[in-house]
C-alpha cells in the first residue's frame, strides 16, 4: 500500500509540473516533462524574436532567341540612268556706272547694268 501511495504521489507531482508546449516561429513544437519544483519557465533559452523566412532561389528562364528572316532582294534591276547635272547658277553682281553703285542699292540704271564677278570685301 505504501508503494501505491508513493507511485500516485509521484504521478501527481509529475502531472503538475508538466511545462507548457513552446512553439517557436519556425514551426517546431517542443514538449517537456519536468520532475521537481516548477519555477515558471523553461530551462532553456527562449527562441529568438526575429524570424528569417526560408530562402527560395530565384529561377531565371532566358527568353528564347527569335530570328527574323529578311526578305529576298528583288531580281537585279539595272540602275536608272543618271540625270544630267545642271550647272550651278553663276552669281554676278550688277553695277551701274551712271549711278556709281550696285544693285539692289541702286534700283534703276539709265545707262544699263554691267555684270561683275563678285569679289570678297577687302580685295582690290
Amino acid at each position: 500500500m505504501k508503494q501505491i501511495k508513493l507511485m500516485i504521489a509521484l504521478l501527481l507531482l509529475a502531472a503538475g509540473s508538466v511545462g507548457n508546449a513552446w512553439a517557436d516561429h519556425g514551426g517546431h513544437v517542443r514538449f517537456g516533462v519536468m520532475i521537481g519544483p516548477y519555477w515558471g519557465g523553461p530551462w532553456h533559452y527562449p527562441p529568438p524574436a526575429y524570424y528569417y523566412p526560408p530562402y527560395y532561389p530565384q529561377v531565371v528562364v532566358p527568353a528564347p532567341q527569335v530570328y527574323i528572316e529578311q526578305q529576298a532582294a528583288p531580281a537585279a534591276v539595272p540602275p536608272a540612268p543618271a540625270a544630267p547635272v545642271a550647272a550651278a547658277p553663276a552669281n554676278y553682281w550688277y553695277y551701274c556706272a551712271a549711278a556709281k553703285g550696285y544693285y539692289p542699292y541702286v534700283r534703276e540704271c539709265p545707262g544699263g547694268w554691267q555684270r561683275v564677278a563678285p569679289q570678297p570685301p577687302g580685295q582690290p
